[in-house]
């Protein structure tokens, strides 16, 4: 993909400014646009792992920056998939991905972006998170019953709640900008009817059996609630250092050509260069030599 024609697909579903933002402006079945179909999105998709993965190489030698991608989503939503076809080119060696699950007592017993910063990736490589800190502002806005278990002053929980998590996470977020650790967030957009589709799925076959479970059809109940927590969310937390994608999700293949570029976009922005060689021409030569001379 030409990198004029990158950028504009990337503009699509970036934000930079949630002061505007309304979830109903994006469309979950949105098309590519263009004569872009499936076949040609994988094999664009096959070209942006390769870039991908040389760009990897470049972060984890340069050592100087780091990458931390947030990934979100309802049920269903594509995660997984996502991240296992977007990293498949990548050297593990330089990557890490963090499942986040329901926060254990010893977690809840501190701030809520403790666990988060302990799973955030070194300079030199890419963090992933599949589910994150943004869970706090999620599902716990949707139950909220579940603070009760953080134990939190009866006082921090009053007005302004969530514009004060919402302000945490943009500092959070700013603060590891300033140690070269930049942040990019996806919402991978599903519709409810897509849901539906992909848990059927889940229930028709046998080997995806273990992906459901009754908690999908109960937090389904409740997706109207998640859609306005995720909007508030995104337009809380949105800047130009840390942009959300709001990914239309449906097309499978394209949410993931859009990941890719995206983490394409955000690595080149860090102007890396191939790893130069320790040895210079000279100490290159010698090296050969000695080497050459032991056969």
């Amino acid at each position: 993909m030409k990198h004029k024609e990158r950028k504009a697909l990337l503009k699509r579903f970036r934000v930079t400014d949630g002061a505007e933002f309304s979830l109903a402006d994006h469309d979950p079945d949105a098309a590519p646009g263009g004569d872009l179909d499936k076949d040609e999105g994988k094999a664009l998709l096959e070209e942006g792992t390769a870039r991908l993965a040389e760009l990897q190489a470049q972060l984890y030698a340069d050592g100087r920056h780091g990458l931390l991608a947030v990934f979100q989503a309802m049920d269903a939503g594509g995660k997984d998939g996502t991240i296992k076809h977007v990293m498949s080119g990548v050297n593990p060696q330089g990557v890490t991905v963090t499942a986040f699950k329901q926060p254990s007592v010893a977690e809840r017993s501190r701030d809520f972006l403790w666990r988060v910063h302990q799973a955030a990736p070194p300079r030199g490589h890419i963090g992933i998170h599949n589910r994150s800190h943004y869970e706090e502002v999620l599902v716990t806005r949707v139950h909220p019953e579940l603070l009760d278990g953080q134990s939190l002053p009866d006082e921090r929980r009053g007005h302004g709640f969530w514009h004060d998590r919402f302000k945490d996470i943009r500092h959070f977020e700013r603060y590891l900008d300033r140690q070269g650790i930049r942040t990019v967030k996806f919402f991978l957009h599903i519709s409810k009817e897509e849901q539906r589709q992909r848990f059927l799925a889940r229930l028709e076959e046998r080997d995806k059996n273990w992906k459901f479970s009754e908690a999908d059809l109960k937090e389904r109940g409740f997706w109207n609630d998640y859609q306005d927590a995720y909007q508030a969310a995104i337009r809380g937390t949105a800047t130009a250092r840390a942009p959300w994608y709001v990914v239309p999700g449906n097309r499978k293949w394209f949410a993931r050509l859009v990941v890719v570029e995206a983490l394409i976009d955000a690595l080149e922005q860090f102007g890396l260069e191939a790893p130069k060689p320790v040895l210079d021409e000279a100490g290159l030569d010698a090296a050969r030599r000695q080497l050459e001379a032991e056969a």
